[in-house]
């Protein structure tokens, strides 16, 4: 559907971003959902940052099916919520520096806390919510991210900006590996509920984030993401 996808399990990625930091060098990295499938199909800057990604996992069952369908079938379901969780584990074990970019200021700094205390060992470089104004500020936030020499960056911003955002900044912030975390700062510290695991294989954790946020989820869910099923169809005819 005009997105590149690397076929990795959960482990494999964790594979893959260890050398990443081992290497020293910037990598940026995306996770791919029907929304953002939806969204890359009218906006060829974000397929075009997102096909220039390191690395580019599936979040989302319905991506899974549709690679299977296809004949092109993807390993499993890597989810940014998990990737997040396993990495801020692994930052802990390793000695990895984190730096964490988003959401409201108490919000980041709860998730900063939160870490802190489940792994005392753990290195956050530095924090910062995420609003800002204009270029020049941005351009301040860029250079607390240099200056901070993280390993791990995780910005938790909505879709494309934060996509965008790493795709304009990730070679001068020279992370070694920078992911867009959206919504995963408020799950982690409990803000919005995380859906029961069998919902989660079943492919309806999207259900149940509707059922906390109806009133916001609407439109995303039941008409934007509609247009999946003809870009399905699009793809299918094609092959």
């Amino acid at each position: 559907m005009g997105c590149q996808i690397d076929n990795l399990s959960m482990e494999d990625t964790l594979v893959k971003v260890e050398g990443f930091v081992q290497s020293g060098q910037p990598h940026q990295h995306v996770v791919v959902n029907v929304d953002k499938l939806v969204k890359a199909s009218r906006d060829e800057s974000l397929r075009r940052v997102i096909n220039d990604c390191a690395l580019v996992n599936a979040d989302g069952m319905p991506v899974v099916w549709a690679s299977r369908l296809l004949g092109t079938p993807l390993k499993e379901r890597v989810a940014g919520v998990d990737l997040f969780e396993a990495l801020m584990e692994r930052a802990a074990d390793r000695g990895w520096r984190v730096f964490l970019l988003g959401a409201r200021e108490d919000v980041v700094l709860a998730v900063r806390d939160a870490y802190l205390r489940k792994y005392p060992h753990l290195l956050v470089a530095g924090w910062r919510n995420g609003y800002w104004d204009g270029e020049q500020e941005e351009a301040e936030v860029v250079e607390q991210i240099r200056a901070s020499r993280a390993d791990l960056l995780f910005v938790a911003i909505s879709s494309p900006k934060k996509e965008i955002f790493l795709g304009r900044h990730q070679a001068a912030m020279r992370i070694p590996f920078a992911m867009g975390v959206g919504g995963t700062f408020d799950v982690a510290i409990g803000r919005i509920r995380r859906a029961p695991r069998w919902m989660q294989q079943c492919g309806l954790e999207w259900l149940f984030r509707f059922m906390q946020e109806p009133r916001r989820l609407f439109r995303r869910y039941f008409i934007d993401d509609m247009a999946f099923i003809w870009l399905f169809i699009k793809e299918a005819a094609r092959r």
